[in-house]
């Protein structure tokens, strides 16, 4: 392996098509396969309220990506939303974000991903390998991604292609062969169930499914034509995600009851059995692996990349090994990094607890992106955006009224659980305070002997 130089940068050599499959690579993952059982558990069994709630995150989506993309072409440089918080609230909270996404957000998703994985798998080889499995699965995709930024796009680019397909074939044969006598609408919500509570549930749920769009921010330094490209990749991508998952959830109303899935613990599994029989079944499980898998891939690409950007800082402890780069100009250390903490989590076996986790310590730096791009503009009017968010300032708002809404959802609304996940990530999150401390007192010493 190559040392890179100090002044060693990431090659831009990512087009569009590399982009577009990240976003749509990083969310289409696990959570369309997954969730509509904590989706129509939160309604009593009814499904009006848990396809609207597909909707309206998908909507709170697109209008955190609208607003996202003006600050991510104004700064399209490596490590996403860190670099921008650096550049609009300052260094400390700039390094607080990059902490954050790198001990919990990107090690949380990656875990996850890994453990539905093996979840999948132990279909056809048990549950005792599952924990391994997942193990194993991320440091593959880790030395994969050590290979070059080409190599981990172009899986990006195969998987994202291959993951539509038992998307397509759930669909198409959903409303094809599906009975169609299963309510879509109605009832919104079962009886004595408050809509209001469960919609702030809903939206919670049903955002694991939408995370990773920003990721693409994280290897904008790695782009040919940000500033074309950007804005592209990350609207169009999340438009398309909306529509996908819409109707994938009416197709499988069209062949199991929303009361039923309620009580899956995989859905379109399910479905898929009893679409195509107990072998069509685990043929569509393997479409849902490829699927985590390009997920998976997708998370650890752009995790690795917000490692270097803080190391690249000299922000961490080691920076210099960890911004180091190998001979195919990839960062093999910050790779390695992010996929031990996530292999760590993966001990737990924990799906839903992992993605609880992520959701909200991405939001919280999301809300604090969205409140950036209003207040870049009254800091720095003189610079030339290329891009306006459209309907400003409502567009920006709305996406920012989503964001507190969710983090005061996730902190006093939505039980004892989810409020410990919570405070366990604000906690893990100031452990950063401290070791940002001792880094600069070290460059202060080192400046001064």
């Amino acid at each position: 392996m190559q040392q890179g130089s100090d002044s060693g940068r990431l090659k831009k050599n990512l087009g569009l098509a590399t982009a577009t499959s990240t976003v749509v690579g990083c969310v289409i993952g696990s959570g369309v396969f997954f969730k509509p059982q904590a989706i129509f558990t939160a309604t009593g069994g009814a499904p009006g309220l848990g396809i609207l709630a597909w909707l309206i995150t998908g909507l709170i989506s697109i209008a955190g990506a609208l607003t996202f993309s003006e600050i991510a072409i104004l700064i399209p440089e490596t490590g996403g939303i860190p670099t921008y918080i650096s550049r609009i609230y300052g260094p400390k909270l700039g390094f607080l974000a990059g902490w954050s996404q790198m001990v919990l957000f990107y090690p949380a998703m990656i875990s996850a991903l890994a453990v539905a994985f093996a979840q999948q798998a132990a279909l056809f080889v048990g549950d005792a390998v599952i924990v391994p499995l997942a193990i194993l699965v991320i440091f593959f995709i880790v030395f994969l991604n050590t290979l070059g930024s080409k190599i981990g796009g172009g899986i990006q680019i195969l998987f994202t292609v291959c993951k539509m397909i038992p998307l397509i074939l759930l669909t198409v044969f959903g409303f094809w062969k599906g009975t169609g006598n299963y309510p879509v609408f109605e009832p919104m919500i079962g009886e004595g169930l408050n809509p209001a509570v469960v919609m702030g549930q809903l939206i919670v749920a049903v955002l694991f499914a939408f995370e990773g769009w920003t990721s693409v921010g994280a290897i904008a330094g790695e782009m040919k034509k940000p500033a074309r490209d950007l804005p592209i990749a990350i609207i169009g991508g999340v438009s398309i995600i909306t529509g996908v998952y819409c109707i994938v959830n009416i197709a499988y109303l069209q062949v199991l009851p929303a009361s039923e899935l309620a009580t899956l613990s995989a859905p379109a599994s399910a479905v898929a059995i009893a679409l195509f029989g107990d072998m069509g079944g685990r043929i569509v499980s393997v479409g849902i692996m490829i699927s985590v898998f390009g997920a998976c891939n997708g998370f650890i690409f752009s995790g690795s990349r917000v490692a270097y950007f803080l190391a690249d800082k000299g922000s961490l402890p080691g920076s210099r090994r960890l911004a180091r780069l190998n001979k195919n100009q990839v960062p093999p250390n910050s790779l390695i990094l992010v996929g031990t903490i996530a292999a760590v989590l993966a001990l737990t076996g924990q799906f839903n607890l992992l993605t609880d986790l992520a959701v909200f310590s991405s939001w919280t730096f999301y809300t604090l992106t969205f409140i950036g791009v209003m207040k870049y503009r009254k800091d720095r009017p003189d610079l030339q955006r290329t891009y306006r968010v459209p309907g400003y300032p409502v567009v920006p708002l709305i996406a920012i009224a989503g964001g507190i809404y969710i983090i005061i959802n996730q902190l006093f609304l939505s039980g004892m659980r989810a409020w410990l996940m919570s405070v366990f990530s604000i906690l893990l999150t100031l452990v950063g305070l401290p070791i940002y401390y001792a880094v600069q007192r070290g460059k202060k010493k080192k400046n001064i002997g």
